[in-house]
């Protein structure tokens, strides 16, 4: 069982139920992530990357391991539910941790719904109903585990894990086979380098496209309240689940990128039908691989990852709703269940209204994903100067390389990421923020300014 502080020490009670193992912790987080997760968006990392598509994953990984390491500090501080939401709001000021969580917020309320789309157009392409209906099937699904409590999200999820890795070990073997065969349509090392397309912007800015299959190792944060391991358990069970998906990540995309057929069309026009993966799967192994690899990114995202989603998501709005940041019915924990039934609702209902609004448009996937990456991206800079004022400042630690280097470094690369990020992207995030700058205005305005409850004198001491 958990030796931390108890929840009552930081003002809440224990509403949650304490089932999940470090195990269950790693397996979550890497459903999270999607073993499988460059299938789905290997076109557009190839465009953005001018071929580098290992290269990306290899930048996006470091970028992300030292936000790994800053949330593994941050959970030992706060071991409880929200996420950056909880580690800036606590680990700076309230003010700070509402723009955080409201940061956080564009990228999961619009994770679950981003899966969902590209689940549903997947599936549609082969399989004759229409994107809606896929949408709808995917979204009641997923809401009806969740509903059913955690253990059985943990369980259904460990089976999804092991059927990924078997379609990404097959894959993995073909393409090995293909390229033993002479199928490559380049040299070996132009997946890790190109010096005919290669720039840093060029290098970052597709960091920002291959971070979205990194996004999801953080979500284990969201589960703190639900976990019987200890904190560093859990910070530990971060960065385990993210250096392994980041290593399968680096090994399948170097595979595809030297499979690749037609590469110049696809670094001109792009991948708007979200196809270049399957047909590379083809290309190499076969009609049959084309499909495999397909039906089994429809699984994976629609449901697998959804899935997860959508109970991280729910677990944000509850901490947030239990502070009175968010309306305080989202905050309601089912009696039987203990899972934040109103926001794992909410949750749903938002992603069948934002997935079916996007099927309809031709940008809907690259906008939705552009959106999600900056309030990623956004909330991860407030997660490196968490580290830095609770630690290095209020505490007065001397440990100069995980209190305050290594969070300026995750800093410095995070900002060239969003700087490098898309327009469409750097302007609606901006807009976002600023409507939240508004509501927080608001609640200053009406005495209600945003405080978390009191924290425990314990963490009030200087560190030793």
């Amino acid at each position: 069982m958990t030796t931390d502080p108890s929840l009552e020490q930081f003002g809440y009670r224990q509403e949650l139920r304490r089932t999940l193992s470090f195990n269950d912790l790693l397996i979550y987080g890497l459903i999270f992530m999607v073993p499988i997760a460059p299938f789905g968006i290997f076109g557009s990392v190839f465009q953005a990357s001018g071929g580098m598509v290992a290269l990306a994953y290899i930048i996006g990984m470091v970028a992300m391991a030292f936000t790994a390491f800053s949330y593994s500090q941050m959970a030992k501080a706060f071991p409880m539910a929200g996420s950056v939401y909880t580690y800036a709001g606590r680990g700076i000021v309230g003010p700070v941790g509402f723009m955080a969580g409201w940061a956080m917020l564009l990228d999961y309320v619009l994770v679950p719904a981003l899966l969902y789309l590209i689940a549903s157009l997947a599936m549609a392409s082969f399989v004759p109903l229409p994107v809606w209906a896929w949408l709808l099937v995917f979204v009641v699904l997923n809401t009806v585990v969740n509903y059913t409590g955690i253990q059985m999200t943990a369980r259904v999820t460990r089976y999804m894990l092991i059927a990924e890795l078997i379609v990404l070990a097959i894959f993995i073997l073909i393409g090995l086979f293909a390229l033993i065969q002479g199928k490559a349509q380049t040299g070996a090392l132009t997946p890790l380098f190109n010096p005919d397309t290669f720039s840093w912007p060029l290098a970052f800015g597709a960091v920002s496209v291959a971070v979205l299959s990194f996004l999801g190792f953080d979500g284990i944060s969201m589960l703190a309240e639900e976990s019987k391991v200890d904190s560093h358990k859990i910070g530990r069970s971060m960065i385990a689940a993210l250096g392994l998906a980041g290593a399968l990540f680096i090994v399948q995309t170097w595979i595809g990128a030297l499979l690749t057929p037609n590469r110049s069309q696809l670094l001109s026009g792009g991948d708007p039908n979200g196809t270049a993966f399957y047909d590379m799967a083809e290309f190499a192994g076969g009609h049959w691989l084309g499909i495999l690899t397909a039906v089994s990114t429809a699984i994976a995202w629609g449901f697998a990852n959804s899935l997860v989603a959508q109970a991280a998501t729910s677990r944000l709005l509850y901490a947030m709703a239990r502070d009175r940041q968010l309306p305080a019915f989202l905050a309601k924990i089912h009696p039987k269940n203990k899972v934040p039934v109103n926001a794992t609702l909410l949750v749903a209902l938002v992603s069948l209204a934002v997935g079916l609004f996007l099927a309809n448009r031709e940008d809907g996937i690259a906008l939705i994903s552009s959106l999600v990456n900056f309030g990623a991206m956004t909330a991860f800079l407030a997660l490196h100067l968490s580290v830095i004022v609770h630690y290095f400042f209020k505490k007065g630690s001397r440990d100069l390389w995980r209190h305050l280097i290594a969070p300026l470094i995750g800093f410095g690369i995070l900002v060239y990421v969003v700087i490098n990020a898309s327009i469409a992207a750097q302007v609606v995030g901006i807009v976002w923020l600023a409507i939240g700058l508004l509501v927080l205005a608001t609640f200053f305005a009406y005495g209600r300014r945003p405080l978390l409850a009191a924290l425990g004198e314990s963490h009030d001491a200087p560190l030793k």
